[in-house]
């Protein structure tokens, strides 16, 4: 049995999610993880100076917890599918056939120990106009406070990405506002030529 683990970050608002499901949808026997279900309780989130709550930090999140799951995916990929209701297909003969994870999230290549699993790592990355964009057409909860993308938000992924990018190697850095559909077709057929160098 191959397992193969896919590690989709990038910025705020950047695509990730999206992409990330519809990559799902056209690898057999695939599964998605998301960072943004890890989030602590909002009353476990620390405040800083500016008043702003810090979330965009790894302390922020239950990575312990996120961890596990990813563990019991690689102990069981098709107990861990079945009990998340993603569809399991008989594993063919043929050398693409393999159990695919999808992990995406802003911090996922900030994490030592989970970037070590990744076997392909994509970042997506848009401009602060985007992102300002894109984020205002969001609903959080709780809601942005005014302010908070500036004063907090994107300094802070300037910050995490001059981190990683002095930390982390072979990451294929992509263009969030390229049209949806090249850039699945992109990544899904990157993702499917290595599934057949793999599985040689």
């Amino acid at each position: 049995m191959r397992k193969v683990i896919v590690g989709i970050g990038g910025m705020t608002n950047g695509g990730k999610t999206t992409l990330s499901k519809s990559l799902q949808e056209l690898l057999h026997n695939s599964c998605v993880i998301s960072q943004d279900n890890f989030f602590k309780d909002d009353s476990e989130v620390p405040v800083d100076i500016s008043g702003f709550k810090e979330y965009d930090t790894l302390g922020a999140l239950h990575m312990d917890r996120m961890m596990g799951d990813i563990g019991s995916w690689q102990e069981d990929p098709v107990g861990f599918m079945t009990s998340h209701g993603c569809a399991v297909k008989p594993t063919a003969s043929e050398p693409s056939s393999a159990f695919v994870l999808i992990v995406e999230g802003f911090l996922i290549f900030n994490h030592r120990p989970l970037n070590a699993l990744f076997d392909k790592k994509y970042f997506l990355q848009i401009p602060y106009e985007t992102c300002k964009e894109r984020r205002s057409s969001r609903v959080y909860v709780p809601p942005d406070p005014p302010g908070y993308l500036d004063g907090y938000v994107w300094p802070m992924y300037l910050k995490n990405r001059k981190a990683m990018e002095e930390s982390v190697d072979d990451i294929v850095f992509l263009d969030g506002t390229q049209k949806r559909e090249t850039l699945i077709s992109t990544v899904f057929a990157d993702i499917q030529e290595m599934l057949l160098v793999t599985g040689r």
